[in-house]
């Protein structure tokens, strides 16, 4: 249902654009989340989307490099990721909300009810 894309391989000072269509069903009312997953570590919050679009929240270490939108017309979420660093390296995930509508923007994953398959982000240095 949640198809990420985008991921490669790219130097440190770099850019990627992540992307995340939403298929079979409408995530629009849903807050939308990106996370992370290097070898050997726990998958972890990255930034998240209010259901509007009105609000974000960004874990500190992507603060001012990494921005998450939406297009709720096209039904997918986008992360743009500039000033990439070697410990950006990872698998990005994108993850839907388990519910809709709700009252703040969540970033522990067990919140998340539905994700993607995961893109895999390069950084060399």
């Amino acid at each position: 249902q949640l198809q990420a894309s985008g991921g490669g391989l790219v130097q440190a000072g770099g850019f990627l654009r992540l992307s995340c269509a939403a298929s079979g069903r409408t995530f629009s009312r849903h807050n939308m989340g990106w996370f992370r997953q290097a070898p050997g570590k726990e998958r972890e919050f990255v930034a998240a989307i209010w259901w509007s679009g009105d609000s974000t929240n960004y874990e500190d270490s992507v603060k001012g490099r990494f921005t998450i939108s939406r297009d709720n017309a096209k039904n997918t979420v986008y992360l743009q990721m500039n000033s990439l660093k070697p410990e950006d390296t990872a698998v990005y995930y994108c993850a839907a909300d388990r519910f809709d509508l709700r009252g703040y923007l969540p970033r522990a994953p067990s919140e998340y009810g539905y994700w993607g398959q995961g893109t895999l982000v390069t950084v060399s240095s």
